[in-house]
């Protein structure tokens, strides 16, 4: 019994202090490890998602060729700005009518084929 006194006499004069502060560091640390790891898994995905799909025609304005006419006109709403501060930063908007030229470039391969550069046989 007398191993008890001197465990009680330890926790009392704060021993165990850094035993707790040490585990609740390993333990933050292994979170923060953890959620690195799952945010970069995320990431991976999103690209492999984003590799798989064709590329998209899209005009300078980014909107996508589906929103211009025959004629060139986009037809796509986007905030315009219609009152500014002191220091010429807009602080409001409105909606207003894109006023871009559609895309006159050339148009995206609908498949690419390309050989493979490693012989594996």
């Amino acid at each position: 019994m007398d191993w008890f006194w001197w465990v009680f006499i330890f926790f009392m004069a704060g021993g165990f202090a850094k035993v707790a502060d040490t585990a609740r560091t390993a333990l933050r640390t292994r979170h923060e490890r953890k959620m690195e790891r799952l945010e970069t898994a995320r990431q991976d995905r999103q690209e492999l998602a984003a590799a798989q799909q064709p590329p998209q025609p899209v005009c300078g304005c980014t909107h996508h060729l589906a929103k211009h006419d025959k004629k060139g006109k986009c037809h796509e709403l986007v905030e315009v700005p219609v009152a500014w501060d002191a220091d010429r930063k807009p602080v409001q908007y409105e909606a207003g009518q894109c006023t871009c030229q559609q895309y006159i470039g050339p148009q995206p391969l609908s498949q690419i084929y390309a050989e493979d550069l490693t012989d594996l046989a």
